[in-house]
């Protein structure tokens, strides 16, 4: 017996031989959906790929089980990208969310910066430094999630650069309402704090609502607006991936060169998805059914990338990202005082 390995890509195969490693991965999942329901500080995605690492790291799946693993982790996580833009309203959010902007475009350009020069100081390796970047930017895991088959990051990298997100949620979410408090901050000038410095979804809305109804409101919608600058920085990632490997076939004599074959596909379908909802084509009764349905995709994405992930090997790259993830953190969340402060929005 020996652990999966995803060298079988999940586009080799079909039908009975994704059955076992699938149903694993949906199984794990819809366990992680019923505990996350129970602790939703931690919520079902967090719990689903640290699940997926503690199975894969402690018992040897038989290796006919790492198709169905792949498959989980590659094409359920672009499936579940654009699952979630049914729920994303892009007129909603530009309307309710313009307040924030100024404030979400520095922090983004503040969390960007920042991964870039510590992760060339702490020397962590491009895609990881990338990847937390981009969930301390945007939108946490959903972030990682999206950009994980663009860069084509390992699997290990991505469950290393989602806990490491998840750490500093947990953080953000017992230690902002305090220094809010402490700092004498307005209402909507918390909310605004929250939804600008703390990455996940729901760590936004507990530190929100936690402070006040009216901060959670604002806070939410701030959140809101930072997750559809997703759209655009995908495709500034994947234009600036084609770019490269572009370049890598004409050095060596290639001309094989696809755009089409490269280009995340899923990102369009997300922007198209996010169209239909914003038009108004999806019935007001099929949202939450919809929006169930991308929420346990995404447990079950990241269940599969848990499943796939090697503790050793992320064990072996030390305390560097966690630094890496703390300094960008940190520095997002000064930048955004600072901003406020300068437009007298606190």
């Amino acid at each position: 017996m020996s652990s999966p390995s995803l060298a079988t890509s999940p586009q080799q195969v079909s039908g009975w031989t994704l059955a076992p490693g699938l149903v694993l991965a949906v199984a794990i999942g819809a366990l992680a959906l019923v505990l996350g329901k129970a602790a939703p500080l931690i919520g079902g995605p967090v719990i689903g790929i640290v699940l997926g690492i503690i199975v894969r790291n402690t018992l040897a799946l038989p290796a006919s089980y790492a198709p169905g693993i792949a498959f989980a982790g590659k094409k359920i996580l672009q499936w579940s990208i654009i699952a979630l833009g049914f729920g994303l309203s892009l007129d909603q959010v530009a309307k309710t969310g313009l307040q924030s902007l100024a404030v979400t475009l520095v922090t983004m350009s503040v969390a960007f910066l920042s991964a870039w020069l510590l992760g060339r100081w702490l020397h962590v390796h491009g895609k990881l430094a990338i990847l937390i970047g981009v969930g301390t930017a945007i939108c946490g895991g959903s972030a990682i999630a999206a950009t994980t088959p663009i860069i084509r990051a390992d699997d290990h990298d991505t469950a290393f650069a989602i806990s490491t997100i998840f750490l500093f949620n947990v953080i953000a979410v017992l230690l902002f309402p305090l220094l809010g408090h402490l700092l004498q901050m307005s209402d909507l000038g918390f909310g605004l704090w929250a939804g600008t410095a703390i990455n996940d979804t729901s760590s936004v809305v507990a530190a929100g609502y936690s402070y006040s109804h009216a901060a959670g409101d604002f806070a939410t919608i701030v959140k809101l607006t930072r997750a559809t600058l997703i759209i655009p920085v995908c495709l500034v990632l994947a234009f600036i991936v084609a770019a490269r490997e572009k370049r890598a076939a004409q050095a060596s004599g290639g001309g094989n060169f696809s755009l089409a074959k490269i280009f995340p596909w899923f990102i369009l379908w997300f922007v198209v998805a996010s169209a239909i909802r914003t038009v108004g084509l999806i019935p007001v009764s099929m949202q939450p059914l919809l929006h169930a349905a991308a929420e346990f995709l995404i447990i079950v994405a990241l269940t599969g990338v848990g499943l796939s992930a090697d503790i050793r090997r992320m064990v072996s790259s030390g305390m560097r990202p966690i630094l890496l993830g703390l300094g960008t953190w940190i520095a997002v969340a000064v930048s955004s005082l600072a901003v406020q402060w300068l437009g007298h929005q606190l």
